[in-house]
């Protein structure tokens, strides 16, 4: 499948890239986390509430799937290039942390909720580890968890019906159960400083 070829790709390039943690942006109140995050600039909430459907089949919640530090990344299953590489770019992280003993878990909402069945979603993210969960739900629930997060997308029209991609927005948020969103991440950041604030932020909450 065309996500296992760009994931493999990915993460070979990735394991090259250093720096530091770049473009990170700092939402939650100021307090012990900001200095794992960087600059703290003022914004509005996001995230929240949801009710979606789990790769398993069951129904949960938000309290249900954010139970410690928790990376959140929006996106679709049939996605050529984009969302395998940035899901590749988190797993590598958190195979960084799993290594420090600070592992976190992940999840991957689909906003595609037509196509991307439990099933699909299961091996999706199996592919990639073990503690990245896929959700969907219906377009509705979909729609208000990407509201919440203030994620964009759109699904572009094409001829076959079947094979059309879904425009989207590609950030990576990083939440905590009492936090709410602590920061989100750019897809530019490598995979290293991912793993950097987010053991830092581990170490910050005391998991």
């Amino acid at each position: 499948m065309a996500w296992k070829i760009a994931a493999i790709a990915s993460g070979v390039a990735g394991l090259g890239v250093g720096g530091g943690i770049l473009a990170v942006t700092l939402l939650a109140p100021a307090n012990a986390l900001a200095e794992c995050i960087g600059t703290s600039v003022a914004g509005g909430d996001i995230g929240g509430p949801f009710t979606l459907v789990s790769e398993t089949g069951e129904t949960v919640t938000d309290n249900d799937m954010i139970t410690g530090p928790t990376l959140i990344y929006f996106g679709y299953t049939f996605c050529p290039d984009v969302c395998p590489m940035d899901v590749d770019r988190m797993a590598l992280a958190m195979e960084m942390l799993d290594e420090q003993d600070k592992g976190i878990d992940a999840l991957f909402i689909s906003i595609d909720p037509e196509r991307d069945t439990p099933e699909y979603l299961a091996e999706f993210t199996d592919y990639f580890h073990p503690r990245l969960t896929g959700l969907s739900g219906t377009p509705e629930q979909v729609r208000a968890v990407a509201d919440e997060y203030r994620v964009y997308y759109r699904k572009v029209d094409t001829e076959e019906e079947d094979f059309y991609l879904v425009d989207h927005s590609t950030l990576t948020y990083l939440m905590t159960p009492d936090e709410g969103m602590v920061t989100f991440f750019r897809r530019d950041l490598p995979p290293e400083a991912l793993a950097e604030s987010v053991g830092c932020v581990v170490d910050a909450v005391g998991v």
